[in-house]
């Protein structure tokens, strides 16, 4: 048997026709750029999300940075993150000069350890980034408290998590300004690059609005240095046709990782745990062993591949020398990063490919 990670074109197959439709209708206008269909796609955005704003842009990494601009971030700010997540979280945050200070993950959730952030607050600790690693947020409420009591900004990296939820509330209405990607592999994905901005905050929202677009007010008038990060139309044409079958997306990727935490019981494994306050959009279903390379390597001679998100923690990344940390300084982010590894995770996934997966483990 040969299984496919991320099922990409099944996917597509199952919306096919619709999917074609919407991309001809933009294809007959040629309004590739700001068309009709951002607006529709955004609407709904925020219907899904209870988001008061959801502002559509061109990558998951745009949207940090666009996140970060609204917020006024500037060079000396420090911003309190992990170390353990995708480069584009410290990356934007070195890209507008300010320094990422890191902090561990808890070793169940692989999130941000929150009881860990406030010996890391400083007087230039402008924000808090929690990622919401393989699709769960994290602890959201003591994040969100601890901010608040220290006057901090909260952006959420919800590149992997859309549709997942906190306290019943989607992570993307969490914060001061949360973000998403639609990157073709994540939960809800597009056939390009894509992302999202979400706030409750009008200002934000509008200044977002204008940064994505080189911070215009309107045509060749600029009240910000701004960005070229619009999402185009097409893109948005695609994922106004899959949002509507979203949540069906979600409870089947939720099926998967019951179906997989069953048959996987018992092996020596430790397997993905979901906080009891939180549920998963399952970006990725994440295991840890001890043996990984051997153990990868024999998947892949039964035809099923795996991934490793993500072998280096930030700190220890060559780019980020300057900062200062060495090898021991995030001892838990250290340790999973040397052990875990995502098995094939979407929603199209059969019950006889789990099991060819989990006998083969």
């Amino acid at each position: 048997m040969k299984i496919d990670f991320a099922k990409l074109q099944d996917q597509y197959q199952l919306y096919k026709t619709e999917i074609d439709e919407a991309i001809q209708a933009v294809l007959n206008k040629s309004n590739y750029i700001m068309g009709e269909e951002i607006t529709q796609l955004e609407e709904s955005l925020q219907e899904f999300t209870k988001a008061k704003f959801a502002i559509s842009c061109s990558s998951g990494t745009d949207a940090l940075l666009l996140a970060m601009m609204a917020l006024d971030i500037k060079p000396g700010d420090e911003i309190i993150t992990t170390p353990f997540t995708f480069i584009a979280t410290a990356e934007t945050i070195a890209f507008l000069g300010a320094t990422s200070v890191f902090v561990d993950i808890d070793e169940k959730t692989y999130n941000l350890d929150a009881s860990l952030i406030e010996e890391k607050i400083t007087s230039k600790t402008k924000a808090i980034i929690p990622v919401s690693i393989y699709g769960q947020p994290a602890d959201m409420q003591k994040i969100q408290d601890i901010a608040n009591k220290h006057n901090l900004k909260v952006i959420i990296d919800g590149a992997q998590s859309f549709g997942s939820t906190f306290n019943g509330t989607t992570d993307s209405a969490w914060g001061d300004i949360s973000t998403t990607s639609f990157f073709p592999a994540k939960p809800l994905g597009c056939f390009g690059d894509g992302g999202a901005v979400f706030t409750d905050n009008e200002e934000l929202a509008e200044k977002m609005k204008s940064l994505r677009v080189h911070g215009q007010s309107k045509r060749y008038h600029h009240k910000y240095i701004g960005m070229g990060g619009r999402l185009d139309t097409i893109q948005a044409a695609i994922l106004n046709v899959k949002l509507k079958y979203y949540e069906k997306d979600l409870a089947l990727r939720q099926e998967v990782a019951s179906k997989y935490t069953k048959s996987l019981a018992g092996k020596d494994l430790v397997l993905p745990y979901v906080d009891e306050k939180a549920t998963s959009a399952w970006a990725q279903y994440s295991v840890r062993v001890k043996n990984r390379d051997s153990v990868q390597e024999k998947l892949k001679e039964a035809g099923i591949p795996t991934a490793v998100h993500y072998p280096k923690p930030l700190h220890l990344q060559e780019c980020f020398e300057y900062l200062g940390y060495k090898k021991g300084d995030f001892p838990i982010s250290e340790i999973v990063s040397e052990e875990i590894m995502s098995l094939p995770m979407n929603p199209y996934l059969t019950d006889e490919e789990i099991e060819y997966i989990s006998e083969n483990i």
